[in-house]
């Protein structure tokens, strides 16, 4: 899997990179400028406050938690601190691009499990990969780029058949576009699987991508061995105020997430009347199947994430990039057989 192209100048709407459309909120904004003035200075050597504002906020303990530069440099530093050169990691295909990428930096072979025909992670397939080489299996939930979701139970039922020596990472990136009620119990898997790591970042919901702050958090053991490899002064100065700001205006953040949903739904609800079989999605994010859908995109002045099946992810929230998704894509599919209900969700929440 190649890593995701960058738009060329022209391009009307850029939706590739699952990106928030709203600038970071206005007291984000005013911490970010304080903390510039600042910049002669360095860092924490090790981000220990940072690390206290998050366990803080999600009541957890801060020997749970690890820190880095996006949920990507989160999993690097899990891949290193697990698994060795010439060992094993399973994820889904397509899955998020930093996987692949990670597993080659890292000297892991990947093993990927295609997705389901609705665009589901098929956990049964994973586990069934899983041998003595295997070190570490990702989900993703929402998983990317499709969308869909885990059940609860069925995520539970596969933890119950992971051998504890293998760290599940749960990637948990988009969760906060998630309905309350479908939200996992993180602090009891944490507790039942100590080889669960949970895996999430600023860069989405609160618009935070070029900051780059991810965080994870497991048992006290797991997250102590992945924390070892920190890189010293890793974290910029900017993550402790972006941080605390943005955990100081989640009313304000949850505004902003309700508009990036209704506006999801009602582009998701507008291409499947049209006829795509577009999987119903609890991301910042939609996912467009057929070949040729990148290539009419593009023709309309749009930049999506294009997959080798021709199949596109799209990121949501803008109404004028919704429109022109709309207007571009209706001719394609107008006229087009009645898709199957069961290919309107993934049928996993």
């Amino acid at each position: 899997m190649t890593a995701p192209t960058i738009a060329r100048p022209g391009v009307r709407f850029d939706l590739a990179l699952s990106e928030n459309p709203f600038a970071p909120l206005p007291s984000v904004l005013t911490a970010l400028d304080g903390v510039m003035r600042q910049a002669h200075r360095y860092p924490e050597f090790l981000p220990d406050r940072l690390i206290e504002i998050i366990a803080d906020h999600g009541g957890l303990e801060p020997d749970q938690v690890v820190v880095g530069a996006g949920a990507t440099g989160v999993a690097l530093q899990i891949m290193h601190a697990v698994a060795g050169p010439g060992e094993r990691i399973v994820f889904t295909a397509p899955t998020f691009d930093g996987y692949p990428i990670l597993a080659r930096i890292a000297a892991l072979d990947a093993v990927p499990v295609p997705i389901l025909p609705d665009g589901g992670q098929d956990l049964t397939a994973m586990a069934a990969v899983i041998d003595d080489r295997t070190r570490l299996v990702v989900v993703c939930r929402p998983h990317n780029p499709t969308g869909t979701l885990v059940a609860a139970a069925e995520l539970a039922d596969f933890l119950r058949r992971v051998p504890e020596r293998v760290v599940v990472v749960l990637d948990e990136a988009y969760v906060e576009f998630v309905e309350n009620r479908l939200v996992l119990d993180a602090h009891r898997i944490v507790a039942e699987h100590p080889n669960v790591v949970f895996l999430r970042t600023f860069s989405k919901a609160y618009g935070l991508a070029g900051l780059r702050i991810g965080y994870g958090f497991a048992a006290a053991a797991l997250a102590r061995r992945i924390r070892a490899l920190k890189l010293p002064f890793g974290m910029g100065s900017a993550a402790v105020p972006a941080v605390t700001a943005s955990y100081s205006a989640e009313r304000e953040l949850c505004t902003r997430v309700s508009a990036i949903v209704a506006e999801r739904e009602k582009l998701w609800r507008t291409l499947r009347a049209a006829g795509m079989p577009v999987p119903r999605s609890h991301a910042n994010f939609l996912y467009l199947p057929g070949a040729g859908v990148g290539d009419t995109l593009a023709r309309a002045g749009i930049h999506a994430r294009t997959y080798p099946s021709g199949d596109v992810r799209i990121a949501v929230g803008n109404p004028d990039a919704g429109r022109a998704v709309i207007d571009a894509i209706r001719p394609t599919v107008r006229g087009s057989a009645a898709v199957p209900r069961a290919s309107a969700s993934s049928g996993r929440a």
